[in-house]
């Protein structure tokens, strides 16, 4: 195995540290713990280590989004001090002869480059690795420039052990898959999601619709959502998915009541009402008793259970309710024989709070990325990568 990597001095680690925050403190490192193996074993060949990530949707410098967070409890957990570059992109006297064990990266996506997939910013990253690995399967489906443009200055590229890990596991699912197979959808990003959501037609007997996914499709309905999540131009985009779904045996189930406030701040004026009566000056949080039970009925029917996405704003107490219940009844199903994945950083942080973890048959680090290779069955920036 030595001999593979003799000459490399550094290897260029696209990772995923795009941890959960609350009050401006990471609330979950699972995303962190996972990528350790990685880091470790080319320690252990005594090579330089430069990890690449990013944290949250920035659209310029943003100081709560900074990786600098990351410094402290990855240093812990390896035993060293992870150095930290904040101008890396700038840095005019580049030696990677002067580069610590290991170096973190300020977060890619502060430069809209990252995300635009430019190959000149991929050139400019390129130069901190003689080779490069991908172990950020959260991000293996996005044609990004650390994950997708960044393959062509490499003729050496490896997959990390999370990400080939991760690939054995889905492949293994489409395989295991028994029905009734029921998907349960929720968080707020239905542009991501509705697209791969349509994959699912005709293949998942159930969809189960909830949290901020919820909103646009209660609208479209001619519900009353209130101050809920919703962007106007997502209508048509559901209303399309809708009019595909009737053509198909697939049943697409929304929730019919909701908790709703007048600020997430404002725990105190939490009031439980119809899902399409919400008034003006209310927001949906959380779903309701009803629809918790109608999604039980779903769940408790079902042999095999793919889950991302919380049911309601989960990281305030007083919200999570839905989306605790429903990680008790998938975990409930696991026991009785269902196969189960779930995936998505804030769903993996809310059932790791709930203690349920370890309730289920597989959990994934990636939500979307998940999504994508079911729709797929491949993730078309993994196919260049060889195993370590």
């Amino acid at each position: 195995m030595k001999n593979k990597f003799n000459t490399v001095k550094s290897v260029l680690i696209r990772v995923d540290f795009n941890v959960p925050l609350k009050n401006n403190k990471i609330s979950d490192l699972s995303r962190v713990e996972a990528v350790i193996p990685t880091i470790r074993f080319f320690l252990k060949l005594n090579k330089k280590v430069v990890l690449i990530s990013h944290l949250g949707r920035p659209k310029s410098y943003d100081e709560k989004l900074s990786l600098k967070k990351i410094i402290k409890p990855l240093s812990r957990m390896l035993g060293k001090q992870v150095e930290f570059k904040k101008n890396w992109l700038t840095e005019t006297n580049f030696n990677k002869n002067s580069l610590a064990d290991v170096t973190l990266l300020e977060n890619l996506r502060f430069h809209i480059d990252e995300t635009s997939n430019k190959k000149d910013f991929a050139k400019i990253i390129s130069r901190y690795g003689d080779i490069y690995v991908n172990d950020a399967f959260a991000v293996s489906h996005r044609h990004h420039a650390s994950v997708s443009a960044i393959l062509e200055f490499f003729e050496d590229k490896y997959m990390g052990f999370l990400l080939k890990k991760e690939l054995g596991h889905l492949r293994s699912i489409t395989k295991k898959k028994k029905r009734p197979f029921t998907l349960i959808v929720g968080g707020s990003k239905i542009g991501s999601k509705i697209h791969i959501l349509k994959s699912f037609v005709g293949i998942a007997d159930n969809i189960l619709i909830g949290g901020g996914m919820a909103f646009p499709f209660i609208k479209n309905n001619g519900g009353k959502i209130g101050q809920s999540i919703c962007i106007d131009d997502e209508l048509t985009i559901v209303s399309d998915f809708l009019k595909t779904a009737k053509d198909y045996s697939t049943k697409i189930i929304l929730p019919i009541d909701a908790f709703a406030v007048e600020k997430i701040e404002k725990v105190d004026t939490i009031k439980l009402l119809d899902i399409y009566k919400i008034p003006k000056n209310l927001m949906g949080v959380d779903i309701g008793p009803k629809s918790i039970n109608n999604f039980k009925e779903i769940i408790s029917s079902s042999n095999s259970i793919l889950w991302n996405g919380p049911m309601g704003v989960a990281e305030v107490r007083e919200f999570s309710t839905g989306t605790r219940k429903i990680a008790e009844y998938v975990s409930q199903a696991t026991e009785n024989k269902s196969y189960t994945v779930i995936g998505g950083g804030d769903t993996v942080s809310d059932i790791s709070r709930f203690g349920l973890k370890s309730k289920f048959s597989y959990v994934s680090t990636g939500g979307g990325a998940m999504l994508e290779y079911f729709k797929k069955n491949k993730l078309e920036t993994t196919a260049e990568l060889k195993d370590l």
